[in-house]
Formats: C-alpha cells, structure tokens, sequence
C-alpha cells in the first residue's frame, strides 16, 4: 500500500515537478499545506477529498492517509517546496509504515532556489562560496540554534523560518556588518518582493516594508550577483 507525498515548489504552480502534476491530477485524495500551496494546484486536482492541513494534527493527518490508501484510494500528501527542506515529513511517514502504508517522496522546487531565481545568482559563486548553510534561528517552535558558530564559515548562508527574529538573527551572525543580505518574500509568487541590504541594516529595511513571514534570509557576497567578485568557470574554460 502506498500514499504519495509531492513537493509542490515554491509558489508558481509551474514549478511542480511533471510527475508531482500528473500524481495531483489523478489523486482521489488531497492534503495540502494550506496557504503555503498555490490554490491554483489545488484547483487543478479532481480529487473528491480536499483537505487543508493547517490546524489539523499528526494523527488526523495520518488516519486520512491511512483510512484512504485501504479503500483504495490514491493519496496525495501535498507540501510547499521542497519536503527534504523543513517538511516534517518524517514524523508522518512513521506511524504509517509502520501499520504497512508506505511513502512515495517527489521533490519540487524549494523555496531556496525559487529566492535565488528572484536574485539571479548561485549559491556556489565560485570564488565567492563553494558552500550553502541552510538552517534557522530558534523562536516559537525551536529553543537554540548555531546561527553564530555556522556564520563563522563565511560561505553563502540560507536561513528559513527566522523573518520574524531578523534583529536577532542579525545580532548573532559574526560576519562582517558590510556583508550583503538579501531577504526574498514569496518567491515566484506574484507578489514577490526583494529587500536587499547588510546585516547592519536589514532589518531596518525589513520592518518597514512589513515583512514577518514567508521570506527567506540569505546572507553572504553571492547575494550581489553578477557585481560579486566571482571568477568565471571552468566549465567555459
């Protein structure tokens, strides 16, 4: 028995994957992730079930799951992004496999890459950063984070979850306060937004365009793009 459990990207419903729109296209069942999923996606699936998941709890998650894979249904589990990336997917695969009901994962386009699409650039800038942190600072939902110790590195940085604690993010990263970050809302939806600035003063700028939520942080000098101080490839060597 098997569920089906579909990244549906970022935010344009072009970026889901050509499988993930065929499996959404043929599920009888759809749990999506609420606002974070484009209702354009949602539209386009005939299921006879819709259900958003915001509010709902683990174990009504997966006793829908579960109830509808043994009555033959097929089931789609429907994620923004990409589910490897703050998905919590793990804890519903669990219990399910458990009792036999087993996960299909298909990936989409995350968050991450949508924002660098938005800032066209590449988080491996060679001669720039060779490497990309992607983590989160502690808040509602987490007690501690290492945002100090990982920015010590000097590579590329992507934060998720963390708009709403931009000050203290900020206060935390030991870089240095000239160091270009840039914080992308909603990418690829159509109200996206770009603020751009250092960690001296981002978060000033950040406040007064009203951004909490729904943003990514990214800090580091492949945040300047094609003004970075980047050497060419030798891919074009």
């Amino acid at each position: 028995m098997k569920y089906y459990i579909v990244g549906a990207g970022c935010g344009d419903p072009g970026l889901i994957t050509v499988k993930g729109m065929e499996l959404l296209q043929k599920a009888d069942v759809l749990i999506y992730a609420g606002s974070l999923v484009n209702p354009e996606l949602v539209a386009k699936s005939p299921a006879t079930l819709k259900l958003d998941s915001w509010g709902m709890k683990l174990e009504e998650i997966t006793s829908v799951i579960a109830e509808s894979v043994r009555a033959g249904k097929v089931v789609v589990r429907l994620h923004s992004g990409d589910p490897a990336i703050y998905g919590s997917i793990v804890e519903q695969i669990a219990p399910l496999e458990e009792d036999g009901i087993h996960a299909e994962i298909v990936p989409g386009v995350s968050s991450m890459f949508g924002a660098a699409a938005a800032l066209q650039t590449e988080y491996t800038l060679r001669g720039v950063s060779e490497s990309v942190i992607v983590t989160r600072s502690a808040g509602e939902t987490l007690d501690s984070d290492q945002l100090a110790e990982l920015s010590e590195h000097g590579t590329t940085m992507v934060i998720f979850l963390s708009t709403g604690h931009i000050d203290a993010v900020m206060k935390k990263l030991r870089r240095c306060p000239e160091t270009p970050v840039a914080v992308v809302y909603h990418a690829s939806w159509p109200d996206q937004q770009i603020i751009r600035g250092t960690i001296a003063d981002i978060a000033g700028k950040v406040h007064a365009a009203g951004i909490e939520r729904s943003a990514l942080i990214i800090v580091g000098d492949v945040v300047a793009g094609i003004k970075a101080a980047y050497t060419n490839s030798h891919l074009y060597g």
